[in-house]
């Protein structure tokens, strides 16, 4: 009831209190603002088909680095919406309660459900600006299964040779793409991968089960969409062959001419798992139900968590979310400490691990020894390396923040490096450390420890393949800066990987140079040099002094690596960077090629790194 109020002579009545906004009509805005982002998000994915087939590289990789950026700028989007029409910030915690419960019965029939959960946490916790106990407004576990959703659409096709015949079903399940550019040569490419795919299926048939032969129920099932990445179009399935399953994947290129062709055929899981490995950049993929695409994906590459699956097809944050799941449930089952991460400290980071789960945590220190470098700086770079093409050899990062961890799961040495090095990041509370920003990688052999450890045979593979990942970062117009072994890993497949980047640029903004003639005796003995030196400047040939001490490295280093040394290599790097010049880097071995065994198919690109 409302009283008048008295004023004088003047008799008012208090306007009533203004009414608490509906909790459903925040939820529908919420996925409104979600419905939004996963639009953008396909139409991406579309654009990608016609630059791929316009022969658009710059667009792709353009395309690519842009789309990373819509979610946060969707999430911002929506936050700043909720403000204007709800006073989102103000709400009452009851009120957010019953948002999240409003939220979960407009799930019932979304395509993307579980992303829209991960879209509705990163809205809330923008607006609460809660620390990372308060749990309650927030979906920690899915509330809405997706395991087996699909589309009206279904995910993927499948094609019966025995009523088509093999010929007819590969080259329908190749025109079913609708690529709207000419074949080079659709029947050669058909008879190549059928002949590739046969030989593969004969060379993995167990001889226990009486060797290989095709079955009455033999299917190819592949997925409904292409996946594209750089000058890549890939074509994603498996094969059916009684209880035996076959991964593939067709990469699909563009001639010179305008014209499609298929380079090859990916046959095995270890393929399949360079080809989505976190080294690369992320693919552009229309789906209407990703969750179906990932179960898929699940089939052909079984160790692979869905974190990264959904990580590779461009829903990085579903990836992330996923990934902390799947962490704190480790951490449930079982019991070992963190520790100090093996190998040679840096200036930068303090580095830990869990040795039981494949994964490094790495926090930046307060105070760093390098001259002009921040923390805002070594953000600055890992971004550069999330928005660049990572062409398989620089590993992908998780970027977390009010990261809460059990105390008594930390060695003490841990505990005490961080207290010394970054205590502006950490907090205790109860029982628990608190880290404020953290980067979660996955762990790989510092190439230091494996080349000490190494094999005649392993220390010839390691020293080639150093050197061919900084030839290709060079190609991707990247200058690793700091290229001591210390900062190169190796992966389970043994490629060599790049994981430090503070020290990171592109080519283009480097300068290199040979070391002028000294102009006497005295200048040449002298600690110092007698040469200015500008900040961007390089001198190639002093690698050999910091990488080169070991004369077993130096010797296969010089055999197959010599012209990195040379300053003038370099140059032709940086200009054709400069030129807007994109390599031809494959995401598999090149001798795979169907054009390393045919002259009468001109080589005409492959994965790039991105300038």
């Amino acid at each position: 009831m409302n009283l008048p109020v008295t004023s004088g002579d003047v008799r008012t009545v208090a306007p009533p209190p203004p009414a608490a906004p509906d909790p459903r009509r925040i939820a529908e805005a919420i996925l409104a603002g979600f419905d939004r982002h996963y639009a953008l998000f396909r139409y991406c994915a579309q654009r990608a088909k016609t630059l791929f087939e316009n022969g658009d590289w710059r667009g792709i990789q353009r395309l690519n680095r842009d789309r990373i950026e819509y979610y946060d700028a969707r999430v911002r989007e929506c936050v700043a919406r909720l403000e204007r029409a709800f006073h989102a910030g103000a709400l009452p915690d009851r009120v957010w309660q019953q948002v999240k419960q409003e939220y979960l019965p407009l799930l019932a029939d979304h395509l993307q459900p579980e992303c829209a959960e991960t879209f509705f946490n990163s809205v809330s916790c923008k607006i609460l600006r809660r620390e990372y106990f308060n749990n309650d407004f927030i979906f920690v576990r899915p509330a809405v299964a997706a395991d087996f959703l699909d589309s009206a659409r279904p995910s993927y096709r499948a094609y019966y040779p025995r009523g088509l015949g093999l010929r007819r079903a590969v080259t329908q399940m190749l025109a079913d793409f609708g690529l709207a550019a000419p074949y080079e040569d659709l029947p050669r490419d058909v008879r190549r991968l059928i002949a590739a795919g046969l030989r593969e299926m004969r060379l993995h048939a167990s001889p226990r089960i009486g060797g290989f032969q095709i079955e009455p129920d033999l299917q190819i099932q592949v997925l409904s969409t292409l996946f594209f990445r750089n000058k890549g179009a890939y074509a994603v399935g498996r094969i059916i062959n009684a209880n035996t399953i076959y991964p593939f994947a067709i990469p699909l290129l563009r001639s010179a001419a305008g014209e499609i062709y298929a380079d090859t055929l990916l046959f095995s899981a270890d393929d399949l798992a360079t080809l989505f490995s976190f080294t690369r950049a992320y693919f552009l993929v229309d789906m209407d139900a990703p969750s179906a695409y990932v179960s898929f994906l699940r089939t052909l590459l079984p160790n692979k968590p869905k974190a990264e699956l959904y990580t590779m097809i461009g829903l990085q944050k579903q990836g992330k979310t996923l990934f902390y799941r799947d962490f704190l449930d480790h951490l449930k089952h079982s019991q070992d400490r963190f520790v100090i991460a093996p190998g040679i400290k840096g200036m930068v980071m303090s580095v830990f691990t869990l040795p039981s789960y494949p994964y490094v945590f790495k926090v930046i220190k307060d105070r760093i020894a390098k001259d002009g470098m921040t923390r805002e700086t070594v953000k600055r770079k890992y971004q550069l390396v999330k928005m660049h093409d990572r062409i398989g050899r620089m590993a992908d990062t998780w970027e977390y923040s009010q990261v809460a961890l059990p105390r008594e799961r930390f060695d003490e040495a841990v505990i005490d490096e961080l207290k010394a090095l970054a205590p502006s990041l950490l907090e205790e509370h109860d029982g628990t450390i608190v880290i404020r920003h953290v980067y979660i990688e996955r762990r790989m052999t510092p190439l230091n420890l494996f080349l000490q450890r190494a094999s005649p045979m392993q220390l010839r593979h390691g020293v080639r393949e150093y050197g061919n990942a900084i030839r290709e970062l060079a190609a991707a117009n990247i200058f690793p800066g700091d290229m001591l072994f210390k900062n190169f890993g190796v992966t389970r497949l043994g490629r060599i990987v790049f994981y430090d980047y503070d020290e990171i640029q592109p080519m283009t903004e480097m300068h290199f140079r040979r070391i002028p003639p000294a102009p006497n005796e005295e200048a040449e003995m002298s600690s110092e040099p007698w040469y200015a030196i500008g900040p961007n400047d390089v001198f190639p040939e002093e690698f050999r002094h910091f990488l080169l001490g070991d004369p077993r490295v130096r010797e296969i280093f010089l055999a197959s690596h010599a012209e990195l040394l040379d300053a003038d290599w370099w140059e032709r790097c940086r200009a054709g960077a400069q030129r807007g010049r994109i390599e031809d880097i494959f995401p598999y071995d090149p001798a795979k090629r169907f054009a390393a065994n045919d002259a009468l198919l001109a080589p005409a690109g492959g994965e790039a790194g991105q300038t």
